[in-house]
């Protein structure tokens, strides 16, 4: 366990320092740190194979893969649920409540955090004012933080169940058995962020160039095409703001930012039935943790 945390320790030192010369969004570079403190060497490993540039000026077509864009809106939603969750995990250490009702408090701090923070708050600049931007991102994060939550429950409460030890947040087992239940539930997550990457109902990365230097021709017209489809969805935004369809255009700051495309492509139909499937993702996660673990034992 000691070399996990070492391990935690340098590979959120490389992130930190390394991702400063990416030119990604802030709240991106915050959660590659924030899902590095979770998960040690994996989350730097994604940072290099999904966000880090290989060579200046190739960050647009380096990030414009699905799979990077997937890990990219993974990421961003493990790392703001799993502030909240964390929170919850340690108000709620000791006071008494069963197990169940813990993993309850801790969805909904995970998901309030998630959404009006890391979310909507971060993101509003895409979506012009915080309350539009609240509208746009709900369920997108509902229906991530369901997987995630999923993930984490088959993990946590079993693994606690068995080791009391690893029950209070003055241990290390706490926090070592939270972090691999993050990590649980970034994997569980992946397969819905890949359909919501895929209908244009999230985004992953994005690049942000704060310089005037020239980019490579690739990569300019990348920017470009990003900038005149954020023209084209802010009109329809102003003319049709519950539309989902109407995504904003940036601030006139984000003059220099290479905003993926975000085209939603799915009915309200398939996306409820999807809303369906990820609260089965959860109760399959819940009925794993009543399986091996014991959801009435008292935290």
């Amino acid at each position: 366990m000691l070399l996990w945390f070492v391990q935690v320790v340098i590979a959120v030192a490389f992130v930190a320092i390394d991702i400063r010369a990416t030119p990604e969004a802030v709240v991106m570079k915050w959660g590659f740190v924030i899902i590095t403190a979770f998960s040690g060497l994996f989350g730097a490993l994604l940072y290099v194979l999904s966000c880090r540039e290989p060579l200046p000026g190739t960050h647009e077509q380096y990030v414009a893969a699905k799979w990077r864009q997937v890990v990219g809106s993974t990421m961003h939603c493990v790392a703001g649920d799993g502030i909240g969750i964390l929170v919850a995990a340690v108000v709620t250490a000791g006071i008494g409540i069963p197990m169940w009702a813990d993993v309850l408090c801790e969805y909904g701090f995970g998901f309030l955090f998630g959404w009006t923070v890391f979310q909507a708050l971060f993101m509003r600049s895409m979506f012009g004012t915080y309350g539009t931007s609240l509208r746009h991102t709900f369920m997108t994060e509902l229906l991530s933080m369901n997987a995630v939550m999923g993930g984490m429950t088959a993990v946590m409460v079993p693994w606690m169940s068995h080791d009391a030890g690893a029950m209070h947040p003055s241990g290390a087992r706490f926090w070592f058995v939270m972090s691999v239940s993050l990590c649980a539930g970034f994997l569980v997550a992946l397969p819905m962020n890949w359909w919501l990457v895929d209908r244009g109902l999230k985004h992953g990365m994005m690049t942000v160039r704060h310089d005037a230097k020239p980019l490579p021709q690739a990569s300019a017209a990348a920017v470009a095409g990003a900038a005149l489809t954020e023209t084209t969805f802010r009109t329809r935004l102003r003319h049709d703001p519950g539309s989902p369809a109407a995504v904003p255009a940036p601030s006139p700051q984000d003059a220099g930012h290479g905003h993926h495309d975000m085209r939603p492509t799915t009915s309200r139909t398939r996306l409820g039935w999807m809303t369906l499937v990820s609260f089965a993702v959860f109760g399959v996660g819940f009925l794993v943790a009543g399986l091996l673990g014991d959801l009435s034992m008292q935290r």
